[in-house]
């Protein structure tokens, strides 16, 4: 999993005198213990740090809260492979290439899917109109991203082979870069790139994952941490919890929050936060079944090294 490696390089190193800090302060004040959570720029954790809701609460438990974000979630579960966090939360893909490279993730809970939060998007301009038409053309992605399999799925539905389409492996940022620019003539991405992009350049979705794929969004605890202090993850979610009812409240106020963290205009977050889904819900065998389907496809198309189990790496309520 060379490639997961590299993609975290930057975001491991990025932390290390933050780390440093919280270690030396670690050193002062003994009894407090440390939660290291790994967030993404958008989403509900986004949300329950601004809050600032949780330190309290865990201040009462003896623990202090390290807050690192990342840029995607393949680096931020390869963070909690080599033990930088504790808690963290991604889509449906990056776990299974996580687990499959021997990561000590625990799945402890799910958001409900949302499949019209990921699309294919062309240029508005583009003479492509239809996930047929993207055989031999270069299509730009987040390698190990929940839209590696939306794309993976798409063109299996369209009857178009995953080696019959070139894949342009490039975060977010430099995607989004490619894409304006012509050098790819198609780019897969969530949501609020995907809000965004359609905003400002007028994007056209191909498809987005509505009767293909579920996009769930998945919270994770190491193994180690989750058996140390369970107490403590179940606290987190509660509060995620109370941060997920309160966003599903008041869309416009969650928008106006998130806006200037993200850099984008409050309307285009709207569209994001509205695609999007609400509740935190303990995992199921159900959500357990989709996971593994996610995981045998990668498989059968060589991209991970092995098979996995699914249910190994699941909390399951009340364990």
């Amino acid at each position: 999993m060379r490639w997961l490696k590299r993609a975290v390089a930057v975001a491991v190193l990025s932390m290390t005198t933050a780390l440093a800090g919280v270690g030396a302060s670690y050193g002062q004040d003994k009894q407090d213990k440390v939660l290291r959570i790994g967030f993404q720029k958008y989403g509900k954790l986004v949300l329950l740090k601004s809050k600032g809701t949780l330190e309290e609460k865990l201040k009462a438990a003896g623990y202090k809260v390290v807050w690192t974000e990342f840029p995607s979630g393949p680096p931020l579960l390869e963070a909690l492979n080599v033990g930088a966090i504790d808690f963290g939360n991604t889509g449906e893909a990056p776990p299974i290439f996580a687990q499959a490279a021997g990561a000590p993730i625990q799945y402890v809970a799910y958001e409900p899917p949302a499949p019209k939060g990921e699309a294919i998007l062309v240029p508005k301009d583009s003479k492509l109109n239809s996930v047929a038409d993207l055989k031999g053309k270069k299509v730009a992605l987040n390698k190990g991203s929940n839209v590696h399999y939306l794309l993976v799925k798409a063109l299996e539905k369209a009857g178009v082979k995953y080696s019959e389409i070139e894949p342009v492996f490039l975060a977010p940022a430099d995607a989004r870069a490619a894409f304006e620019r012509g050098a790819v003539d198609a780019w897969v991405i969530w949501d609020p790139f995907q809000a965004a992009a359609e905003a400002a350049t007028g994007a056209r979705t191909l498809a987005d994952g509505t009767g293909i794929v579920s996009n769930y969004q998945f919270y994770f605890s190491s193994k180690k941490f989750l058996e140390s202090d369970p107490r403590v993850v179940d606290l987190v979610l509660a509060q995620l919890s109370e941060v997920d009812a309160w966003a599903k409240g008041d869309i416009h106020a969650v928008a106006e929050q998130l806006a200037p963290a993200i850099g984008l205009p409050v309307p285009v977050v709207e569209v994001a936060l509205k695609r999007q889904s609400y509740g935190i819900k303990p995992i199921t065998d159900s959500v357990i079944a989709d996971q593994q389907q996610v995981a045998d496809t990668f498989f059968a198309l060589g991209l991970l090294p092995k098979a996995i189990k699914i249910s190994d790496a699941a909390r399951r309520p009340g364990s």
